[in-house]
């Protein structure tokens, strides 16, 4: 089975313009993701996605593998989508780019769940749910079903809890949503056609338009959560873990 890496990367990012570019300790953090996720034994290959000249010329700098693509993509998974149709893959792996200490057991185990052949679409779930997560709109939660399917995902806080007795709450296990996704590339192509909605735009989650059409998405269990950069306040975070 072929697994392709792809790190989409955007220069005009509205909360950090030029995150991918930023100097972590003598190197920008676009070629620490990419070199992180190299270190999977488990990929065919690694490629950076972007639409800024400059993110290219980086990546050609450190001697990594990059492919333009439109500046017109909304998301992560389009820009992943229109590589795909370029290359050969059995399975795409959407790596986040903002995610510089990316740990390769969360990218093997993302590749592992397609050896089981149904699966089509996989993403990560976390059993650490604190109370202020569950009420953090940026904390995605999810509910799964008896195959470990998501059923739902949401910022609000899923299962609600308010007929819910002390033994239920304690023995039910809550999940929070890691957003890394992987898919068959035939299955990507699919996704990257469909129409958005509005329970979509309601939660701002894309995954859910993939459910809308009736897409399952497996979800991987894992104890391994890597700090992001998503805001400029972000870094000091990362820095000292480097």
């Amino acid at each position: 089975m072929k697994i392709v890496g792809i790190i989409p990367a955007r220069y005009e990012s509205s909360r950090f313009p030029g995150k991918p570019l930023i100097n972590l300790k003598g190197k920008t953090m676009i070629q620490r993701v990419y070199e992180g996720a190299r270190k999977s034994k488990l990929l065919t290959q690694v490629i950076v996605a972007t639409d800024d000249q400059r993110i290219y010329n980086e990546v050609v700098r450190f001697g990594g593998e990059v492919m333009m693509t439109s500046t017109g993509h909304r998301t992560g998974t389009d820009r992943c989508g229109e590589i795909a149709e370029k290359i050969e893959a059995d399975v795409i792996i959407n790596i986040q780019g903002d995610e510089p200490l990316i740990d390769i057991r969360q990218i093997d185990a993302l590749s592992n769940a397609f050896n089981e052949p149904n699966v089509q679409i996989v993403t990560l779930g976390i059993q650490d749910v604190s109370d202020e997560d569950k009420v953090d709109p940026n904390r995605i939660k999810i509910v799964l079903d008896h195959q470990e399917n998501a059923l739902y995902f949401s910022r609000s806080p899923i299962p609600n809890e308010h007929h819910a007795n002390e033994i239920a709450t304690k023995e039910y296990e809550f999940y929070r949503h890691i957003g890394v996704y992987a898919y068959r590339k035939e299955t990507l192509s699919k996704l990257v056609k469909l129409k958005s909605t509005n329970l979509e735009k309601i939660e701002s989650l894309e995954q859910l338009r993939w459910m809308y059409y009736g897409h399952k998405i497996k979800v991987v269990k894992t104890s391994i959560e890597t700090p992001n950069i998503d805001v400029p306040s972000d870094v000091e975070k990362v820095l000292h873990l480097l």
